[in-house]
């Protein structure tokens, strides 16, 4: 009786795949696990909501997911249903309206995984202010904690239709700084690659240079030993004597090669280097274009509004232009007719337009000065800070002009 109870106890104990207790030792012989692994049972027991087709009949199937409602199909029901276009989801109680294009294969085991990274990826597309952007960084924390706030509950659920108002308008509103600095991102991203690729590059580019020496001078010091060997075969000269000989030649060849490499290296730095200085212009990034009155953003920058560049004038903004009078292409003139017409004056390069612009100026220059107002202004002048009494008689005109 006992041995029946303690037969039955060892039958309830075993696993799937172990009615006879042989065939367990015969598979721990063979070195091979009795009990299936559990991720063998949960791969086949996926099955589809939509047409009830499971893993375990068909194990290439595909699962595919929809952002909108996230519920998992099948990839012969998704081509099945939303091949003529839009279409309600087919999972019981949902009804909402899914697209072909937005199906994608799952990334992460778990739904809720997959459907928070999305809700962060989405909201931090529109909230990419920069730390840079505020005037301190308590400020910047308190902008951190507003948007992770507004993503808590987008993924919880809470207050969903208010939440999607408050991103809606934020976006909306600063549409200009959101380009700006996704722009900047995709421009550092873009930097950063292009570095790391250039230094990959250069790595390889080394890798090579030593390789081509080491073959270099292998190939110098056979050539050297051979030409050694001729010269010992044919008897001429002292043996020790081309032996120095050859070791001059083989260090000789080295030096100049090493120069080169060395020239060569320095003119590869300083390509990289000029390639880094022109990746390295970042966008200038915009402080607050526009306040959203669902979303405040507090403590950015004032916007500072750069100039664009003017072209360059000699005279640093001075005006040349007369006031006084109009100077005119052509004034009769009976003398100046031959300065004009002969070939004598105008092969140098003189122009008879030089001389109406001066004598016009010489004829017009008196005309806008004051005399009265230049003495009352010289008198006030005098009176207010000079430093000396002599100074005071040589403003007024007490002194003597040497001239």
């Amino acid at each position: 009786m006992s041995r029946l109870v303690s037969q039955r106890g060892t039958n309830q104990t075993r696993g799937p795949g172990e009615e006879d207790g042989e065939l367990s030792s015969h598979f721990q012989i063979l070195g091979l696990n009795s009990k299936p692994p559990t991720d063998y049972f949960l791969s086949f027991s996926e099955i589809c909501p939509v047409c009830k087709s499971s893993r375990y009949l068909n194990p290439k199937m595909k699962f595919l997911v929809n952002p909108e409602c996230y519920h998992k199909m099948c990839e012969s029901c998704v081509d099945r249903i939303f091949s003529q276009g839009p279409a309600p989801c087919p999972v019981a109680g949902c009804g909402r309206t899914l697209r072909k294009v937005r199906f994608r294969q799952q990334t992460f085991g778990d739904i809720k995984v997959e459907r928070e990274v999305d809700i962060r990826r989405r909201v931090g597309k529109v909230f990419n202010r920069r730390e840079d952007e505020f005037t301190s960084l308590l400020d910047y924390n308190n902008y951190l904690e507003e948007v992770e706030n507004l993503t808590f509950n987008l993924i919880e659920g809470i207050d969903v239709a208010e939440t999607e108002s408050k991103l809606d308008a934020y976006a909306s509103q600063n549409a200009p700084t959101i380009a700006r600095n996704t722009a900047l991102s995709n421009q550092e991203h873009s930097s950063a690659e292009a570095r790391t690729a250039a230094e990959k590059e250069l790595v390889r580019l080394r890798r090579e240079a030593a390789k081509k020496k080491e073959d270099d001078e292998r190939k110098e010091k056979e050539q050297a030993n051979r030409e050694f060997i001729d010269k010992l075969a044919k008897g001429t000269g002292d043996p020790e004597a081309l032996a120095m000989e050859a070791q001059k030649v083989v260090l000789k060849r080295s030096t100049a090669r090493r120069s080169a490499a060395e020239k060569s290296r320095q003119i590869q730095q300083q390509q990289q280097q000029q390639q880094q200085q022109q990746q390295n212009h970042p966008l200038h990034p915009s402080a607050n274009d526009s306040s959203s009155s669902a979303f405040q953003i507090k403590g950015l920058k004032p916007l500072e509004v750069v100039e664009p560049e003017k072209p360059y004038d000699p005279f640093g903004g001075l005006s040349y232009t007369p006031v006084y009078h109009t100077l005119q292409d052509h004034y009769e003139n009976q003398w100046l007719h031959n300065a004009r017409t002969d070939p004598q004056v105008t092969a140098g390069g003189y122009d008879v337009k030089e001389y109406y612009a001066r004598t016009m100026l010489e004829a017009f220059g008196g005309l806008g000065c004051f005399i009265a107002e230049e003495i009352a202004g010289r008198d006030k002048s005098a009176g207010k800070g000079l430093g000396t009494q002599a100074a005071a008689v040589a403003a007024v005109g007490g002194a003597d002009d040497v001239f």
